[in-house]
């Protein structure tokens, strides 16, 4: 779907929610990082990662502030569910986020492919 920022690419509209693929988030559903996979790396042994609390905080904030509201942003993740039903919880969750702030113009595709590669160079220099 080309949404205004031009991140989402298709025409599948939802109720809640712009369907179509988002190219960046694909390539990270495809790189498999889940932390069922990545957690051993590190010797860690909780079953969530440590982000998931960032994750509920933000999506609370966005409710907080009237920028997404909790129940809306939970159709827009049922209406998400079959885009990005090959990965687990919470990633998938984390994923669908991403994919709704990036419809609804929250964030830019390029802002949000940034703040992964900040991500990605701390976690090397670990």
């Amino acid at each position: 779907m080309s949404g205004a920022n031009g991140a989402v690419q298709g025409q599948a509209e939802g109720q809640y929610v712009d369907l179509g693929r988002v190219e960046l988030l694909e390539s990270l559903q495809n790189e498999d990082q889940t932390w069922e996979k990545l957690a051993p790396r590190w010797s860690v042994t909780q079953p969530e990662p440590p982000w998931k609390v960032c994750l509920d905080a933000t999506c609370d904030a966005l409710s907080a502030v009237g920028a997404l509201d909790s129940l809306e942003r939970r159709h827009a993740e049922d209406e998400l569910e079959a885009v990005y039903s090959e990965i687990p919880n919470p990633e998938r969750q984390l994923l669908t986020l991403a994919h709704i702030m990036l419809s609804r113009g929250l964030v830019t595709e390029d802002e949000l492919a940034r703040q992964i590669r900040t991500v990605r160079d701390r976690l090397e220099t670990v």
